[in-house]
């Protein structure tokens, strides 16, 4: 363990060339900029050739390909520059969810409590816990990737195991967990919006009732299948491959101190994380009582259905955006007023102000993303592509449960390639939810079937924003540690995920359970 690039066998030198290729790539930025001249360029020829196809969703309607280059289509193109980025579907309402989950993450209080988790199990149950608590953390973005694998190589170093097991444990939850949870986040309104966007070229009516809990009893079901899979391969398979850890004499990064400091919450971390625990309560019920009373002001009408039917076809569900974003940041300013980080008004803006400086890379990304979709939208490309496609698939009799694994297996292969989640479902989801729909799937379906692609790879690909991170933390206890290492560690998670999590999909989909409230497996159009 541990020679990294210096061992040149088949698999290494397999990944040497997905980091080659890697590298390759532009920045996502440039790609969609790339992919938005493209756009313009296939809408002149495609335009210019008389394609044209039957509306899926419309009858006798006939779809042509915009031309984006002709003197209307350039016109077009700047004057909507402007709307395209601001009406790009995920750029809001991630930022209003962020504002939120950056102060209870700035505060402290995220920390605290994936900290305060992992500490109050039992020692035997700590694999499972460090999996749980990973899986766990993505409701607050990318903070599990900074706070849980360091704290999980530390608190098996304490409990004299190996550090990068534990290590392995917390990072296969954060990253490989990533598309599941208890509960709703970030990921889903960005996702849902993303693939409404795509499902909008299909039936506009349709993507218009999509809400963000579309995934949310599947994505919380696969949590303690998750759990499980990964402790499994922690304790059964990781762990005895590392072998007996052997701490350097010198113990130049303070890893011994560090593993005592960690044992235990100091007693402000508690306080705070108490009164925090009852700011959500109280928040949490009168959310509730939003909906759930009789002429509650956020309660759907009583003709829609039945009780549920209320509830899912309500004011309340389309604003889960900002009632998310609030539930996160009442406990965040109250255990930072408990622990002394915040301590006025300014703070909050504060903390509010670097949340949005680190989401300076989603804004650009979303700029140029913006154009792309636009564009695409405006040609009819998507339409178009997306008629033809499913006729290519349907001329193969590539259907039902082979189409959606040959789904995965090709998102499987492009996160390799690109690490981000947004990034590539901005550029598959125009193409695939069409597709997919007019094959009687739902965009919901596809959804899942992309989230369970991408969290699966993401432990495995160098390419991933969060990997040198994790490598420079696996570091302080083996200086010789390289990507091949790290992957070769993480390898096994990667594939035991993926397998049992197509597996679960095949039969909920078989079932024809619901993925989420009012979200069906099939496309009923």
């Amino acid at each position: 363990m541990g020679k990294g690039k210096k061992n040149h066998g088949l698999f290494q030198k397999f990944l040497d060339f997905v980091e080659w290729i890697g590298n390759k790539l532009p920045h996502p930025v440039t790609l969609f900029a790339i992919l938005a001249a493209l756009t313009l360029v296939a809408s002149a020829v495609f335009s210019m050739s008389g394609v044209t196809v039957e509306h899926p969703g419309e009858d006798n309607e006939t779809v042509t390909v915009t031309n984006l280059l002709n003197a209307e289509g350039i016109s077009y193109i700047f004057e909507s520059m402007t709307d395209n980025f601001i009406n790009f579907a995920p750029l809001g309402v991630v930022l209003v969810t962020m504002l939120g989950i950056g102060v209870a993450e700035r505060s402290g209080l995220i920390g605290a409590v994936l900290k305060g988790f992992v500490l109050s199990i039992p020692k035997s149950l700590i694999t499972g816990g460090l999996v749980f608590a990973g899986i766990m953390s993505s409701v607050a973005s990318d903070a599990g990737y900074v706070v849980l694998p360091p704290l999980g190589a530390l608190l098996y170093l304490a409990l004299g195991r190996h550090p990068l097991a534990g290590l392995a444990a917390a990072f296969a939850g954060v990253s490989g967990g990533f598309s599941a949870n208890l509960l709703l986040s970030g990921t889903d309104v960005m996702l849902m919006e993303l693939s409404a966007a795509g499902a909008s070229v299909i039936d506009p009516a349709y993507a218009d009732s999509m809400n963000v809990a579309f995934n949310w009893y599947f994505i919380a079901t696969s949590v303690f299948m998750l759990t499980l899979v990964g402790w499994f391969v922690s304790d059964k398979i990781v762990e005895p491959r590392l072998g007996a850890f052997k701490m350097d004499e010198n113990d130049e990064n303070n890893t011994l101190a560090d593993a005592e400091d960690i044992q235990t919450l100091r007693p402000i971390e508690k306080k705070g994380m108490i009164w925090a625990g009852v700011s959500v309560i109280v928040g949490f019920a009168l959310a509730l009582l939003l909906v759930v009373l009789p002429n509650s002001p956020m309660r759907g009408p009583d003709d829609a259905g039945n009780y549920m039917d209320t509830i899912i076809q309500s004011p309340f569900m389309s604003s889960l955006v900002p009632i998310i974003a609030i539930l996160f940041l009442i406990p965040g300013i109250v255990y930072g007023v408990v622990t002394k980080s915040i301590k006025n008004d300014k703070d909050v803006a504060n903390q509010m102000s670097d949340t949005m400086a680190s989401m300076g890379m989603f804004i650009v990304l979303a700029f140029a993303a913006g154009q792309f979709v636009a564009y695409f939208t405006e040609s009819n490309l998507g339409i178009v592509i997306g008629v033809y496609g499913a006729e290519i698939l349907d001329n193969l009799q590539l259907t039902g449960i082979p189409l959606l694994i040959g789904f995965m297996l090709v998102t499987a292969f492009i996160n390799l390639f690109i690490g981000s989640a947004s990034a590539k479902w901005a550029l598959m989801a125009p193409i695939f939810v069409p597709i997919l729909m007019q094959l009687g799937y739902s965009p919901e379906l596809t959804t899942m079937a992309y989230r369970v692609a991408d969290s699966s790879t993401n432990i495995i690909t160098p390419l991933m924003t969060y990997f040198a991170i994790i490598i420079a933390f696996a570091q302080k206890y083996d200086k010789n540690i390289g990507i091949g290492t790290l992957i070769s560690v993480m390898l096994p998670y990667s594939i035991c995920f993926f397998i049992f999590w197509i597996i679960m999909l095949v039969i909920w989909t078989l079932l024809g359970i619901p993925l989420g409230p009012d979200s069906p497996i099939h496309y009923p159009g």
